[in-house]
């Protein structure tokens, strides 16, 4: 049988021009979305399509077409897929009880992944659903949706998603508690953690829902309110404006902060002002201690902040050599280093730390 390419191509331009138009379309509302369409704030816009995706891929920094890998789950343990809704909207998650859930539930720990990641791809590269079977911990996975950045990263440079009872915070909160009410977990066990948008997004939920979350973990983040506009998200993730005054309210939570030397994606300095920012926050006496290690290699930087008490408030941990990728990740995820410290292992020792001082 002769195949005549010449006969298919009608329909291949066709199907091609459609995708074209799919795409400049989405490309003209996500930038509408987030005011950089005419009328907007004064930016240099592209005009090529191509150049507009390399405008989105700078706004929401990440790995493009991220697979989902396949998540393996040991026999008795479930990784269920749920979505929650309120009047902030809804998203869907998946939730790993782990096989040794039956001996008790010991907390539960919310983690957000970066942009383009998806929860799956989030649980095989930080490895927690491993230290969930040890510790006997919930593991919530929030899935940002499409529809609501291009991109799937959190909406952290929003103004309307920095407050309490608003927009994502509130969804995220909403759904901790439901998760919390689901699987019985203690009072004051409640911990969120995540990767750079969700890092931001974590110190967020952190400020507004003191309340519901006990400990932060932060890697490659930025601070509260770091930005409220894009042209502000990107002068953050440069590391312009991190000199300015604290936004931090009143009181801190614990929070475990991870960023590498070596980040050319968030700066370095956000670390360095997240941490600032919840010294600033705690309490007036506070002791404060350097701890330099060596890890495959690498130096580490470790510095520790206790209150009067020697109950654990801050971790801040410099890791040299470090880029934008979770420190100690499996290869089986996106944006992960394998060469450690093990940002997940410490985290979790970290979280429970705080939650035994709390008791």
């Amino acid at each position: 049988m002769k195949f005549n390419v010449g006969a298919l191509r009608p329909a291949t331009d066709d199907a091609r021009a459609a995708r074209l138009a799919a795409a400049n379309d989405l490309v003209t509302r996500t930038l509408a979305q987030h005011g950089l369409m005419p009328g907007g704030p004064s930016v240099d816009l592209p005009s090529p399509l191509a150049d507009m995706n390399q405008l989105l891929r700078r706004l929401n920094p990440g790995q493009h077409g991220a697979l989902a890998p396949e998540v393996q789950v040991p026999e008795g343990a479930e990784f269920l897929r749920q979505s929650y809704s309120c009047t902030q909207g809804t998203r869907g998650y998946r939730t790993y009880v782990p096989s040794t859930a039956a001996e008790g539930v010991t907390g539960l720990v919310v983690m957000l992944h970066g942009c383009t990641q998806t929860p799956e791809d989030f649980a095989a590269g930080t490895g927690m659903n491993a230290l969930a079977e040890i510790h006997r911990f919930i593991v919530v996975y929030p899935h940002q949706m499409r529809g609501e950045n291009a991109q799937s990263c959190w909406n952290w440079f929003r103004r309307g998603d920095q407050m309490r009872a608003r927009g994502e915070p509130a969804i995220l909160a909403g759904l901790a508690q439901k998760a919390m009410a689901d699987f019985d977990v203690p009072s004051g066990r409640v911990f969120v953690a995540g990767l750079s948008a969700g890092a931001a997004m974590a110190v967020i939920l952190g400020e507004t829902y003191r309340d519901v979350f006990a400990a932060v973990g932060v890697h490659s983040g930025l601070p509260y309110r770091a930005a409220t506009d894009v042209p502000g998200a990107f002068a953050a993730m440069a590391g312009s404006g991190v000199d300015k005054p604290s936004c931090a309210g009143a009181g801190s939570l614990p929070a475990i902060v991870f960023h590498g030397t070596a980040d050319t994606t968030v700066h370095p300095s956000n670390g360095d002002r997240i941490a600032r920012d919840m010294r600033d926050a705690g309490p007036k006496q506070t002791t404060v201690s350097d701890h330099q290690t060596t890890v495959a290699g690498r130096r580490v930087n470790r510095e520790t902040t206790t209150t009067a008490e020697g109950h654990p408030l801050l971790e801040h941990w410099r890791i040299e050599g470090l880029g934008h990728a979770w420190s100690g990740g499996q290869p089986a995820g996106s944006y992960t280093d394998p060469a450690g410290p093990d940002a997940s292992a410490e985290m979790v020792r970290f979280f429970f730390d705080t939650a035994s001082e709390s008791n």
